[in-house]
């Protein structure tokens, strides 16, 4: 296998980060990374680096953070790289041109069981739609997203009180394990764009797209059943956070428990019973198990109702 094959890497996220690492351990050539350019973020408006672009810094490797990646200057740069494989994780829509340009194609890391979960966030969707099981797949960019050939697939259960945040670094480690599995295919020839397999369409039009997650996305409607919003609120925990109208403010809920008592109040009331807190819903109660109220920190119910409800 010939390690020496020129690759050139484009992400962004915590999540792009560790099949960097991975390939770059097992000693393949990344000649250049991609990310997005820089931006201000925070009070201080301080200029904040994607973590792609921090790892590329620190294990010095070339970097390229193009404004418009149909750009000629930068499309010139980018030929200049003669990549011989690309991959892409959690990046940019790219452009024919850069996706088109190494002879071994460019691959994208996907969290989720393509055909099911195409789009921005297949990881919350999954959750948020009450799947039992996800999984993380390889395929070789095309002219749509996210339809291209499948490389490689694996599943992972989602397990009862799953949270988007624990998936998240389930499908990370075991889509880093996957990409470098998918180069050595590659790189051996085992796998080519001629012989990857098509993607299947699916008549389950709601799985088939993950699209961007809104904060009025994250709004809970308290209207509906309880195991609806369950999957809701750990669907989009810890981040972005479904979030509701909550004593005269708003508050982000982060952690819910399901409960056989049924609700006898409107939907949305509040309900404080024995140091715990509960919400009523259009079946049973749900309680609340981690909350933080805006303006506060993220804390438990009873460090909540000490400072609030004494």
């Amino acid at each position: 296998m010939d390690k020496n094959i020129r690759i050139i890497y484009m992400g962004t996220p915590d999540f792009a980060v560790e099949p960097l690492k991975k390939i770059i351990d097992f000693g393949f050539n990344v000649v250049a990374v991609v990310t997005v350019p820089d931006k201000k973020s925070g009070r201080g408006q301080k200029i904040q680096f994607s973590p792609v672009k921090k790892f590329a810094i620190e294990n010095n490797i070339p970097l390229f953070q193009p404004e418009n990646l149909k750009d000629p200057d930068w499309l010139k740069q980018y030929t200049n790289i003669k990549p011989d494989l690309g991959i892409v994780v959690a990046f940019r829509m790219l452009p024919k041109v850069v996706w088109n340009l190494p002879p071994l194609g460019t691959f994208n890391l996907h969290a989720s069981l393509l055909p099911l979960y195409r789009g921005a966030a297949p990881i919350n969707w999954a959750i948020i739609n009450g799947d039992t099981e996800t999984g993380v797949t390889t395929f070789f960019l095309d002219e749509k997203i996210d339809t291209g050939k499948i490389i490689l697939q694996k599943s992972v259960v989602i397990t009862e009180n799953e949270s988007a945040g624990t998936l998240h670094d389930k499908l990370m480690y075991m889509g880093a394990d996957m990409v470098l599995e998918s180069v050595e295919k590659i790189i051996s020839g085992q796998i080519l764009q001629e012989n990857a397999i098509a993607q299947t369409e699916l008549n389950d039009t709601i799985r088939m797209s993950a699209p961007k997650i809104f904060k009025d996305d994250c709004k809970i409607d308290w209207s509906q059943d309880s195991k609806t919003i369950y999957n809701k609120i750990r669907g989009l925990s810890p981040y972005p956070a479904a979030w509701c109208d909550f004593e005269g403010t708003t508050a982000k809920i982060l952690e819910t428990r399901l409960s056989d008592i049924t609700s006898n109040q409107p939907a949305g009331s509040l309900i404080i019973d024995n140091g715990k807190m509960f919400i009523s819903t259009y079946d049973n109660l749900i309680e609340i198990i981690t909350i933080q109220v805006a303006g506060s920190r993220a804390m438990s119910v009873g460090d909540y109702l000490r400072g609030h409800h004494r």
